[in-house]
């Protein structure tokens, strides 16, 4: 069940309070889990219970997605703004250094906490960050066209094109490799996140300029990249082994840019093994 947990968070003009929701199940060492733009929570339903089973989990809401308010005055989008209150978040809850795991933005997120060694070891699944340009501008474009026809479809259209497998194929194609396995009503939900994110284009525009580059020295990293992403394509992963030589490379076949409920049980023990 959602809580929300408010913290504050230090800002160039003070102190300032800070609103996340979150999903805490299980026992054992704590694992974050952290989702992609414009996307929430319960991306990750596929693979909680599983992970649950051997790990505390805490499946968070970036501030401005999902349930989570958004970043309060002076506080950004990018690396330098959400990392420390992700870090601020992990003191509220009594985690010391947990585990991470993180699809796209939020393996951006995982690396750059693992980097810092605010955490215990990283696992990223198909991260931003490693893009070129040309990946990037075409990424970038697609994710405006989901966002442009989330905040355009009436609910009725988007309720009516998720009860089938075509119409949850043209509402979500772009980052599962089998939207069919989508519930209508995840499908339903996660349109109204990404509609309802007012994080959105303020993540997006931090990321114009983003190239992650620096090396994750002494905390375990395991990147793992869907044969059939087609958002990032997979040939980012080979770049982010070069930037990170000891990570752990792993390839996902027959997953999508969000591989979680393409394939749920390879994803989980790609989780779970990162983080043993």
């Amino acid at each position: 069940m959602a809580e929300t947990i408010s913290f504050s968070t230090d800002t160039p003009s003070g102190p300032r309070t800070v609103e996340v929701v979150y999903e805490r199940i299980g026992g054992g060492e704590p694992l974050v889990l952290l989702h992609g733009i414009g996307h929430h929570l319960q991306v990750w339903d596929p693979v909680v219970g599983i992970l649950a089973a051997e790990r505390d989990v805490i499946a968070v809401d970036l501030p401005g997605f999902g349930l989570s308010p958004g970043l309060p005055d002076g506080v950004s989008y990018d690396l330098r703004g959400v990392v420390p209150v992700l870090g601020a978040l992990f003191d509220a809850l009594g985690l010391d250094r947990p585990h991470v795991a993180g699809n796209s933005l939020g393996g951006l997120l995982a690396l750059q906490l693992g980097h810092e060694k605010r955490v215990r070891s990283v696992t990223a699944l198909s991260p931003g960050g490693f893009w070129s340009e040309a990946e990037r501008r075409y990424a970038f474009g697609m994710l405006l066209a989901m966002r442009y026809g989330a905040l355009r479809l009436p609910d009725h259209t988007v309720t009516r094109l998720a009860r089938t497998s075509v119409g949850r194929a043209a509402l979500t194609g772009t980052i599962y490799a089998r939207p069919g396995r989508r519930s209508p009503d995840a499908v339903v939900a996660e349109t109204r996140a990404l509609r309802e994110a007012t994080g959105f284009e303020a993540t997006l525009a931090a990321g114009r300029r983003l190239r992650f580059t620096r090396d994750v020295p002494d905390v375990p990293v395991t990147i793992g990249w869907g044969t059939r992403d087609r958002l990032l394509v997979r040939g980012q992963g080979v770049r982010a082994k070069r930037v990170i030589p000891s990570a752990r490379l792993v390839r996902l076949p027959g997953c999508g840019h969000v591989p979680m409920s393409d394939d749920p049980a390879l994803v989980a023990r790609v989780v779970l093994d990162g983080s043993r």
